[in-house]
């Protein structure tokens, strides 16, 4: 297929992206618009408030400032100064991502990666720089090279992980550009690729564990404090229009809610506003945001909330020892070797956990509002070391385990063939019925030679 036909699908494929999260975040506000206002306040004021929950679902901050009567109606101190709303409802970056896995995917399979990568990322660039240009007014103001660039990123990043899939699993892409990557790769020592691999497939793996653990949990959460939250919804009072906008803002913020359950296991915890904490060991709580979401949150600090820091342990434990089990022959690696493959997989979960809780923190308002969500130094910190612990005893635990199999596959009473035969991978030697050769003699293209008592040796 040609480069040019690649280019057009992928950009296609990410105008569709897109506007499809667009269409979105434009659904409810079309509603509210219709069924709560009656058709009759200026529909360009909701599709800019479309626009701008998009671009915020991409990281982009956005700037407000609140008329006088509405900033006396919130009631907040610094309501009627501009403040800065940041936190990313991760829901529409998730859409973005999926969607790029899909171009990278579709891209390495014609063999012309970087082709599909360059035009999906510049498309996504150039629309939403295009939308927040339309969408800025005085109450609320995108940051236009934010918006230049987060959603892009996103997309890169779906991109870029959809193209190591299909690498993964069908081998490296034609083009030039991966065959420079891949000449450069095999000109670094075979043991540092074989580590660097094995750490990532540990830490990604370890980091996505607790994520979905954290799901889970959330989940659990969810089912138990269902008539919490259902209350809090009939408490507001916005109605079938109004409902139906608020679920879909908290399924935007899904993601979000779930990263903050994985700081919370991890130790470190959440903020819901300057001043307060939910983690395992205590949760101090004053006026959250009224999302019926939040009433799944922990009054206090869970009893045995402790026992979730072993979490990441046990996972990191756990990878270190299935990978180990797939490449047996690692078992004689020098111990250095098995010492840096743990280390590295807790940095590389670090840096995943991390790089997602600062992605899902930012201000939610103004005040004490503008903390929300974890810290995500924090949360690097502690994911690396715990789950560094955790690789690091599965690896060497794996270790011993291979040497000790690789020493009980050839006893040392075994006839000198048997080496030979499993040496050349033709099995575990002569069967016991096939009689040993006499000393002196040869069956082999080997030299034996008898030294002065009568014991053979071979060259």
């Amino acid at each position: 297929m040609r480069r040019t036909t690649i280019a057009l699908l992928a950009a296609l494929e990410a105008s569709i992206a897109v506007l499809v999260g667009l269409g979105i975040a434009l659904v409810p506000s079309m509603l509210l618009w219709a069924v709560h206002f009656g058709l009759a306040a200026p529909v360009d004021a909701f599709f800019r408030g479309a626009v701008d929950v998009w671009l915020l679902g991409h990281g982009v901050d956005l700037v407000v400032q609140l008329d006088a009567q509405t900033a006396a109606a919130v009631g907040m101190p610094g309501a009627d100064e501009p403040f800065t709303i940041g936190v990313a409802l991760l829901g529409f970056a998730v859409l973005t991502f999926a969607f790029g896995m899909r171009i990278g995917r579709r891209a390495t399979a014609s063999g012309t990666p970087v082709v599909g990568a360059v035009s999906a990322v510049v498309t996504t660039a150039a629309l939403a720089t295009t939308f927040a240009l339309s969408a800025a007014a005085p109450a609320a103001q995108p940051v236009i090279w934010q918006a230049s660039v987060l959603p892009a990123v996103v997309m890169g990043a779906g991109v870029l992980a959809g193209v190591m899939v299909a690498i993964g699993r069908s081998g490296w892409a034609t083009d030039a550009a991966t065959t420079v990557v891949r000449s450069q790769q095999d000109a670094l020592p075979a043991v540092a690729v074989a580590g660097l691999r094995t750490a990532i497939r540990v830490g990604v793996g370890s980091a996505l564990g607790v994520i979905a653990v954290a799901a889970v949990l959330v989940t659990a959460r969810i089912a138990i404090d269902h008539p919490t939250i259902i209350g809090l919804y009939q408490a507001l009072g916005a109605g079938i229009d109004g409902g139906l906008a608020i679920t879909l803002l908290e399924l935007a913020l899904l993601p979000n809610v779930i990263i903050w359950a994985a700081a919370w296991m991890l130790g470190p915890g959440f903020a819901l506003g300057a001043g307060t904490v939910v983690s395992p060991s205590v949760t101090l709580l004053g006026p959250v945001p009224g999302l019926p979401l939040l009433g799944g949150l922990p009054a206090e600090g869970a009893p045995l909330g402790v026992l979730w820091l072993g979490l990441p342990v046990l996972l990191g434990f756990g990878g270190a020892v299935l990978v180990a089990r797939s490449k047996p022959e690692r078992a004689n690696e020098p111990w250095w070797a098995t010492l840096a493959v743990g280390l590295g997989s807790g940095v590389v979960a670090g840096i995943v956990l991390g790089v997602l809780a600062a992605a899902s923190a930012g201000a939610a308002g103004p005040g004490r509002l503008a903390e929300v969500g974890p810290d995500a130094l924090l949360v690097a910190g502690a994911a690396a070391a715990s789950v560094a612990a955790g690789a690091v005893a599965g690896a060497f635990a794996a270790r011993a385990r291979g040497s000790h199999r690789l020493a009980d596959a050839v006893p040392d009473d075994a006839p000198w063939w048997g080496d030979v035969r499993r040496a050349e991978g033709q099995g575990p030697g002569r069967d016991a019925a096939e009689p040993r050769p006499a000393e002196g003699t040869d069956d082999s293209d080997e030299t034996v030679e008898l030294d002065g008592f009568g014991r053979g040796g071979r060259r």
